[in-house]
């Protein structure tokens, strides 16, 4: 039985500290998509609005490619179209969020937005449960970093 004296949210920032900034930026990533899972279902849409009003254009072209995978019919690079085709996604929804999300993240990241003021904006709204799977994920990008990734 492990012993555990820092709670998983604290963990995360504390590992986020201490390493490089390629293992952050997927720390960062990462965080992202464990966001995304914690989001009600009914939830869902108003933040992929918002996720996609945010995008430039060579993301909404990347996002309307990963459309066209799924053959929800002739995807356009326009939010107009990639919000209207949000809810026939189904399944797929959930994913489409974390990919516009995740757009938005790389962009932020990119124009200097800190990783703090990142970590500190989403992790809150992380259960404790995710907070923990989401720890064990920063623990081996930890190990990663300091195993030798070129950093």
């Amino acid at each position: 039985m492990p012993l555990c004296f820092i709670e998983p949210h604290d963990a995360i920032r504390v590992i986020a500290e201490s390493i490089g900034r390629e293992a952050r930026r997927q720390l960062l990533g990462e965080l992202v998509r464990s966001w995304v899972d914690a989001i009600p279902e009914n939830e869902l849409e108003s933040h992929y609005v918002r996720a996609v009003a945010d995008l430039d254009e060579h993301d909404l072209s990347m996002l309307a490619a990963w459309h066209a995978s799924l053959e929800v019919g002739q995807p356009i690079a326009n939010r107009d179209f990639l919000v209207g085709v949000f809810s026939s996604l189904g399944e797929n929804r959930r994913e489409a969020l974390k990919i516009a999300a995740g757009f938005r993240g790389e962009e932020a990241f990119e124009s200097g937005i800190s990783e703090d003021q990142a970590l500190e904006a989403v992790l809150p709204l992380l259960p404790r449960e995710q907070a923990v799977e989401l720890a064990q994920e920063c623990l081996e990008l930890y190990l990663w970093d300091r195993l030798g990734s070129e950093n």
